[in-house]
């Protein structure tokens, strides 16, 4: 180890090729940092396999996306050894069961135990992540945390693997939709525009997951619509490269509203337009990001007409894509962000 150089511990059973993880790591070592991972076998007893393992003390802890159970006992250990501790939770378990998946209602017994279960897990970090504006401001709030708190990083794109590509030759337009099939993408709101859409393009839609059915069923006799089988993420970008035009999400839920999907930071990264719902997520308005109501089929399906009957137009969208992507959402975007928040730590 390089004298002087500073350690993060990424704590806790996580996926080190989750591309949340990976894009943030490289951006740990572009800036010097050393990494160390530490993997316990029971989450909620690592402080003490920490302990009786001599675990060095490191400059500082961060827990990973998705990572809630690890907090309780990763704060335990860096706070008996005064080290930060940063918190990237990507999403809201509370969000998750009670407005997205509706396990719990909102006013339930369960709901109010989840809450204060994940306001505890917040209140341990010093510093939480937030990947936009938008999921900033609903941890503030339903976790009553001062804005000071929170910092917002960007989820970005493998910059190594999602390029910018010239526009494809296509005989007829193709949009392209690759997702899980859930409802925060609306999957079937595309399905209905690509029926409503008068303009001659190809919908392709990619993937799996539980609406799939629903929309075969929907797309039944619809030339114009095909689905193709989930690809490995390898093999993804050269597929966009294939696609003139990327669809994002639709869905009307809050957590819809709040987020941008990895889909869309992907497409952006390799220089194609996109359509997807309307969100204040999104720093600012850019001819490679069409933004529509959300829900609406015929709004999706007059945005494509126009694109279609403005054709010429789409190389120079793909290029306003790349750009947009570069100014608030590149690696070297989370690289910057995340060198504030560490100098912030010692102020």
């Amino acid at each position: 180890m390089a004298e002087g150089q500073k350690t993060v511990l990424w704590w806790g059973r996580f996926d080190p090729d989750y591309s949340r993880n990976r894009i943030l790591r490289q951006a740990f070592t572009a800036l010097g940092w050393r990494l160390i991972d530490f993997n316990p076998v029971l989450s909620a007893v690592a402080n003490w396999q920490a302990i009786l393992g001599g675990l060095a003390i490191p400059d500082l802890v961060w827990l990973p996306a998705f990572r809630q159970r690890d907090v309780r006992a990763a704060a335990k250990w860096a706070r008996a050894r005064k080290v930060p501790l940063i918190f990237d939770p990507l999403i809201s378990a509370y969000d998750k069961q009670v407005y997205e998946r509706q396990k719990f209602g909102p006013g339930s017994a369960n709901a109010a135990k989840l809450l204060a279960w994940e306001k505890s897990l917040f209140a341990a970090a010093d510093k939480v992540i937030a990947d936009t504006a938008g999921h900033a401001d609903f941890f503030a709030q339903t976790f009553d945390l001062p804005s000071s708190k929170i910092a917002v990083i960007p989820v970005s794109a493998e910059e190594s693997l999602f390029t910018a590509a010239p526009p494809p030759e296509n005989d007829t337009l193709e949009a392209l939709f690759f997702g899980s099939f859930i409802g925060l993408q609306a999957p079937d709101v595309i399905v209905e525009a690509a029926k409503l859409c008068g303009a001659p393009v190809h919908w392709t839609l990619l993937g799996a997951g539980p609406e799939k059915s629903a929309c075969e069923a929907m797309a039944a006799g619809q030339n114009a619509i095909s689905f193709e089988e989930y690809l490995p993420y390898a093999q993804l970008p050269a597929r966009i490269h294939k696609a003139d035009i990327l669809l994002g999400i639709f869905g009307t839920t809050d957590k819809a509203a709040r987020v941008i999907p990895n889909k869309v930071y992907q497409s952006l990264a390799c220089g194609r337009p996109v359509i997807s719902r309307q969100s204040a997520a999104y720093p600012e308005q850019s001819d490679g990001l069409i933004q529509i109501p959300p829900g609406n089929p015929q709004a999706l399906a007059d945005a494509m007409a126009q694109l279609y009957t403005n054709r010429s137009e789409l190389e120079k969208r793909g290029i306003a894509a790349r750009q947009y992507y570069d100014q608030y959402f590149s690696t070297q975007k989370v690289k910057d962000s995340l060198s504030v928040l560490l100098d912030s730590l010692h102020r």
